[in-house]
Parts: structure tokens; C-alpha cells; sequence
């Protein structure tokens, strides 16, 4: 399936939740309102590079420049084509539909890998294939197949391997089954599948570190622990194999009300977070910036995408977020790009995933709005 769209376009019903939300009569407008109360730091700026993506979740860029991406709740992978080469959509195709929890994708050897819960699926010659999509190949259908925290963020790290977090299926709880909670990774044709991080309530974005090679995770903390405990977590795999405290210990130091004192009792060493985020802020996607187009005290930063709080008493995060490195440690946290959460609690967007472009640019992906916005930095 193909959808033309034009700078700004917008589908019926997004169009109508803009009017809803700003009093606007066309996307234009709205969009220009949504841009205009976002606040980034002096010299960036902030631009429509697709619209009509309902429910846009992770980004992945192939070798022929294609962007793809995955959604959610709404079952669908897209393709986003620039096809004149300025740096705005001009068409989406649709490459599969009707999938459950779609939300993962990743890319390799011109095929398209999405994570759907329980299975990994491959659709080869993607680039070519775009107007009329190939059947999925099921690389794996061995993942658990509950929903909860189920969706998936896939990537290819620097070794070939396929990397897939697999979410607690609670809130809090202590499952018998050693893959709950955990980050694993395979071959690209399914095989060899191993553990190499335990203790991970649920990791929807990760990265390596340019230089070090290094796996660097975003995790939401556990909730129903008031509205500022525990904090969210940045964290940074040293060794296969390392636990990260999940259900027992929670960020740098809590222990948690029900599995605590368990945790205390196994002997087990729990790795703390590279840097604590805020409570309930819900980190989801993070690169490191490698680019040349931000400024040079960016380089190998860590940018989040903080999806915000569902539970807490007053909204949090709706944000994009840069921690600082000093070598391999984490230093400052601070807001980079905000704006979606307005006064009143009022969300005019989510955050969800930063895929970084050839120019050094940076998209965002929004499954609030079905959007996605691209930064630029002109001094």
C-alpha cells in the first residue's frame, strides 16, 4: 500500500485530533503550533519530516537511505521514501499490516527484520520490493507471547549479532522463566540465541558506544511506588551476564517493598544504572550522536527519547533528553528538546524513538501525533 504525501499532509483523523487539541482548521497550522512551542537549545531547529504514520515506534535506516519503521498498537510497517533527496518524506508505503505489536525493527543485508512479540520476521530485498512487499521469512517464533511489555526493540550491534530485550510480563514480579526480564542475542537466521543481560524490567532502546563497542540500554522503572521513586535507568553492559536488579533493586539503592529482602539473600551483584533518570519518565529509544552537524561538544552523546508518564499524579517526561559522557562514565543529565507537554498536563506529543541521518540530523518519531520530526543545527 502507497500513501503520497505532501510537506504537512496529514491523514483524516490526525487531521481532526490536531482541530480537537489547537482550534487549528488545517494540519498546517497545527503542526506549525506544535513546532513553534518547542523549546531546543540555541542554533537547533525543528521540522515535519512525515506525517501520516499512525502509531510510529522504532526507525531504522537502510543501506540505500530508506527509512523504516515499526508502530504498535496499530499492527503496521512502514516504509518513509525521500525520494528527491531533500531531507522530507514524500511517500509512505505500507509493508505489512495486521501484525501483532510491530513495534521493532531492524535492518541487514537489504533485508527488514521486525520484532512482533513472539516472532522476528525477515522481508528481504526490501528497497526493491516496496510496492509490492515480499512475504515475511519467520526467523524466530520462540519469544514469550505475552503482551505485557511485549513489544520489541531489535537492533544489529557492531558483532552481526540480532539483539531483542524480553520484558517482565508485570509490573513487578519474580518469573520462574530465565528469559523474562533479560536481553538476548542471535544470529541473524535465528540460531545461537543467549542471555547476555538479566535483571531488565523493560528495554525498548539501546546503542553501542562508537568507540568502545560497548552496549548502552535505556529501562522504565517499576510503578506504584509513588510519584518520584524509583528513578528510570541508563545502563551500560561491561560483561555478558550482568544482572541490573530487576524486581529486587531498583535504580542505585531501593529496594523494593516485595523482593527486596529476597534479593539481598541470593548473593546475587546487582550492576547500578550508568545514570539515574527521572521517575516514570518512560526512556525509551537513544543514540549516540556520531554526526558532523551538531556541535562538537555533542559528540558521542547520548540523546533519549522519554516517552512520559502514564500513572503519575503530574505528568513527566515528553522530552528528549542528553547525557553527557566523560569517557565511558555518564555525566550530566538535561533536557535537550521539550515542548510536547504543555500546561495543564496537556500532551501534544510522545516521543518514542532518534534515528540519526547521513547530513547528521536527527528524526524523531511521535506515536502520539503519527509523525515524525527531524533536527537540524544551523549556528
Amino acid at each position: 500500500m502507497e500513501i503520497t504525501v505532501k510537506p504537512h499532509s496529514i491523514s483524516f483523523l490526525g487531521l481532526a485530533s490536531f482541530i480537537f487539541f489547537f482550534g487549528c482548521t488545517s494540519f498546517d497550522g497545527c503542526a506549525q503550533q506544535v513546532i513553534d512551542n518547542l523549546s531546543l537549545p540555541e542554533g537547533f531547529s525543528v521540522e515535519i519530516y512525515a506525517s501520516d504514520v499512525p502509531d510510529v515506534r522504532q526507525m531504522v535506516l537502510s543501506n540505500g537511505g530508506m527509512v523504516y519503521a515499526g508502530s504498535r498498537d496499530a499492527g503496521k510497517i512502514y516504509a518513509i521514501a525521500d525520494h528527491d533527496n531533500d531531507f522530507q518524506a514524500d511517500t509512505v508505503y505500507t509493508i505489512d499490516e495486521d501484525l501483532r505489536l510491530p513495534s521493532g525493527v531492524a535492518y541487514r543485508g537489504g533485508s527488514l527484520y521486525v520484532g512482533a512479540v513472539s516472532r522476528i520476521l525477515r522481508y528481504d530485498d526490501i528497497d526493491e520490493r516496496l510496492e509490492d512487499p515480499p512475504e515475511p521469512v519467520v526467523v524466530s517464533d520462540s519469544y514469550p507471547s505475552e503482551g505485557h511489555h511485549g513489544w520489541k526493540f531489535i537492533a544489529f550491534g557492531p558483532d552481526g549479532k540480532l539483539y531483542v530485550p524480553v520484558g517482565a510480563p508485570c509490573n513487578i514480579c519474580d518469573s520462574d522463566k530465565e528469559m523474562y526480564a533479560s536481553i538476548t542475542k542471535m544470529s541473524a537466521d535465528g540460531s545461537n540465541r543467549e542471555i547476555i543481560a538479566h535483571g531488565v524490567r523493560n528495554s525498548v532502546g539501546f546503542d553501542w558506544h562508537p568507540e568502545t563497542g560497548e552496549l548502552w540500554f535505556t529501562d522504565n522503572g517499576r510503578d506504584w511506588m509513588g510519584d518520584n521513586q524509583p528513578p528510570c535507568e541508563l545502563n551500560h553492559l561491561t560483561e555478558k551476564g550482568q544482572h541490573f536488579g530487576y524486581p529486587y533493586k531498583h535504580g542505585s539503592g531501593i529496594w523494593d517493598p516485595e523482593f527486596g529482602e529476597q534479593g539481598k539473600d541470593s548473593g546475587q551483584t546487582f550492576r547500578p544504572p550508568a545514570r539515574e533518570l527521572g521517575p516514570h519518565v518512560a526512556p525509551l529509544g537513544m543514540i549516540f550522536y556520531t554526526g558532523d552537524l551538531f556541535p562538537e561538544e555533542y559528540q558521542h552523546d547520548i540523546l533519549i527519547a522519554e516517552h512520559g508518564s502514564w500513572n503519575r499524579s503530574e505528568k513527566v517526561g515528553y522530552r528528549i533528553t542528553r547525557v553527557s559522557l566523560n569517557g565511558d562514565k555518564a555525566g550530566s543529565y538535561e533536557s535537550f528538546a521539550e515542548g510536547w507537554l504543555q500546561e495543564n498536563d496537556a500532551v501534544w506529543g510522545r516521543p518514542v524513538d532518534l534515528l540519526q541521518l547521513s547530513d547528521g540530523s536527527v528524526l524523531i518519531s511521535d506515536d502520539h501525533r503519527g509523525v515524525i520530526y527531524r533536527v537540524t543545527y544551523n549556528p
